[in-house]
C-alpha cells in the first residue's frame, strides 16, 4: 500500500500521525503480506512526525531519500541525443536545472542549450518559471517566508547559523539551525562540516551553502525577471545576455561535483570507505597562521587531498600559482602527506598537465562516462 504526499494529509490535520500510529497498531501490522509505504516531498514533516517521533520507533524498516541523478544517468535520460552534446552544454543545462528527474525529462535534447533555457525558464508556463514557488510554498507552507529569507542570504556564499542570525540582526538560537535543518532535508541547502585537517576534530559549527543547482539560478536570474516575463516584455536570446553568468556558473559546476562525490572519489584513485572527510574547507586567518579556501578537502587517515574546482573558458598555468598558494598555508597533522588535483570544466593549457604539479587532472567528461562508476 503506498500513501502519497502524506505530508499534505497531515498539514490538514496536526492529529493524523496519532491516527496513524494507532491505525497500523491496531490494524496493518496484522496483515503478515502487507508492506506500508510512505512517500512526501515534505521530508522535514515526515522526519519531525513520523521518523523522529518517539511513537513510531522500531516500526520503519526503511528509510529512503531520494537524491538527484548523476551526470551519466541525466545523459542517459536525454539519449542518443544527448550522447551527442557537448560536455559544455550538458554542464549548462545542469547549471540550470541540476540532476532533477522532473527538469531532465523537459528537456529536449535536439534543441540548443539557450532554447531549452528560453522556453524553460523565461516563458510564462515553462516548467521552471513556475516551479520555484509551487514547490517551496507547497514543501513549507506558512513557514515559507522565513525559510525563503534566509535562503536568500545564501546566495552570496556558505554561512554558519551563528553568521546568519548575525546578518539578519537576531540573536543566535535553535530557531536557525530547525530552518538549515528543514532547508537542507528539503535539498535546497548542503550543511559542509567535515574534519580540521590540523587537529583530526569535527568543527564545532558546519556552514551551509546553496546546493540545489535550480534554486540558485532561479533567485538570480528568473525572479527578478518574472513581471517583465509575465507581460512578455523579456526576450530571452541567450546564457551569454545574462550579467555575471560565467562566475555563476563557476558555484553552479562546483555544486555539481561536490554533489557527486562518489563518482569523484573513484577518479581520484579513492576508496570511499578509506574518505574520513570530504568537504570545502576555510581556513580562518589567526596571528600565527594565514587563512585559505579550498573548494574540496578530502581527508583519510595519512593523506590530504586538495580538491581546486575550476570552470574558464580557458585555464591555464596561473591556477597552479593560485591552487599553490592555499596549500602552502594549510596547517595540517603530523604524518599526514598532501595530494592536489583540478577538476575543470574548460580547454586546458599544455603547460598545465606538462608542469606535473597536479596529481590528478580530471576534466569535467569523466562524469558523464561509465567507468567513471
Amino acid at each position: 500500500m503506498l500513501l502519497d504526499e502524506v505530508s499534505w494529509l497531515g498539514g490538514y490535520n496536526p492529529d493524523f500521525a496519532g491516527y496513524f500510529k494507532e491505525a497500523w497498531d491496531r490494524k496493518f501490522r496484522k496483515h503478515p503480506n502487507l508492506v506500508f509505504i510512505l512517500c512526501g516531498s515534505v521530508s522535514a514533516w515526515i522526519a519531525e512526525n513520523i521518523l523522529d517521533s518517539t511513537g513510531f520507533v522500531g516500526r520503519d524498516s526503511l528509510d529512503i531519500e531520494l537524491k538527484e541523478l548523476t551526470p551519466l544517468q541525466c545523459q542517459q535520460m536525454l539519449g542518443h541525443a544527448g550522447e551527442r552534446m557537448s560536455v559544455r552544454e550538458k554542464i549548462d543545462l545542469l547549471s540550470v536545472t541540476g540532476g532533477i528527474p522532473k527538469y531532465i525529462e523537459d528537456v529536449r535534447p535536439e534543441l540548443s542549450v539557450d532554447e531549452n533555457v528560453r522556453r524553460m525558464c523565461f516563458m510564462p508556463r515553462g516548467i521552471l518559471f513556475r516551479e520555484f514557488d509551487e514547490t517551496f510554498n507547497g514543501v513549507f507552507g506558512r513557514k515559507s517566508k522565513t525559510r525563503g529569507r534566509i535562503l536568500r542570504m545564501l546566495m552570496d556564499g556558505p554561512r554558519s547559523a551563528a553568521e546568519l542570525a548575525v546578518m539578519d540582526g537576531k540573536t543566535p538560537n535553535g530557531s536557525y539551525v530547525r530552518t538549515l535543518k528543514d532547508l537542507r532535508m528539503a535539498g535546497y541547502v548542503a550543511g559542509d562540516g567535515g574534519l580540521n585537517p590540523c587537529t583530526g576534530e569535527p568543527f564545532r559549527e558546519e556552514r551551509f551553502r546553496v546546493s540545489d543547482n535550480y534554486t540558485r539560478f532561479y533567485l538570480h536570474y528568473i525572479e527578478p525577471r518574472r513581471q517583465m516575463v509575465e507581460k512578455d516584455l523579456f526576450a530571452f536570446s541567450s546564457l551569454e545576455q545574462l550579467q555575471g553568468l560565467e562566475p555563476m556558473f563557476g558555484l553552479q559546476f562546483e555544486n555539481l561535483v561536490l554533489n557527486n562525490l562518489q563518482t569523484l572519489f573513484p577518479l581520484l584513485g579513492l576508496d570511499k570507505s578509506l574518505v574520513l572527510s570530504a568537504a570545502p574547507y576555510c581556513q580562518r586567518a589567526t596571528a600565527d597562521r594565514a587563512g585559505c579556501q579550498v573548494d574540496l578537502l578530502i581527508q583519510t587517515q595519512r593523506m590530504v587531498m586538495a580538491v581546486e574546482i575550476k570552470r574558464r573558458r580557458e585555464i591555464g598555468r596561473e591556477v597552479i600559482d593560485e591552487v599553490d598558494g592555499k596549500v602552502r598555508k594549510l596547517k595540517l597533522g603530523r604524518g599526514h602527506s598532501l595530494r592536489t588535483a583540478l577538476v575543470y570544466d574548460g580547454r586546458l593549457s599544455p603547460a598545465v598537465p606538462a608542469d606535473r604539479y597536479f596529481d590528478f587532472l580530471i576534466p569535467a567528461d569523466s562524469f558523464f562516462m561509465p567507468t567513471a562508476h
